[in-house]
């Protein structure tokens, strides 16, 4: 499981999600959340190239980081994509609420953390954290 400090990082702050295909794509998220279950999910309003990479590979990279103190964390994992259950129907409801029909949830993505890694300015800088 994720630690809790780490959630902390996590639900308080920007998410930067990483994929690749045939070229690296990083993008910002704001309809994200660390579930339960140890996974991340998000909420893919404008996302495009990531969900094509996604299709392709399912490898993901998302990294989180407090602003004002540099506490800092990577997750790496594979992600697939999901049109239907809780996790989507909270982001549709969500989409909904926030562009009022001007936009469209197209899924959510459902992230399985696989390592998780110390990206603080720190002495333990690229240290992994046992999840």
């Amino acid at each position: 499981m994720i630690p809790d400090n780490v959630k902390k990082i996590f639900n308080e702050n920007l998410w930067y999600i990483a994929t690749c295909g045939d070229e690296p794509n990083v993008v910002p998220v704001g309809f994200k959340r660390v579930c339960e279950d140890g996974k991340l999910a998000i909420g893919a309003v404008l996302l495009e190239a990531t969900l094509e990479n996604i299709k392709a590979n399912g490898r993901i990279a998302v990294a989180c980081a407090n602003p004002l103190t540099g506490e800092a964390y990577q997750i790496k994992g594979t992600a697939e994509l999901v049109y239907e259950g809780e996790a989507y129907e909270h982001y549709r409801k969500l989409t909904e609420d926030t562009f009022k029909g001007a936009m469209k949830l197209k899924c959510a993505v459902i992230i399985t953390p696989e390592k998780l890694i110390n990206a603080s300015p720190n002495e333990h800088n690229k240290e992994e954290i046992e999840i």
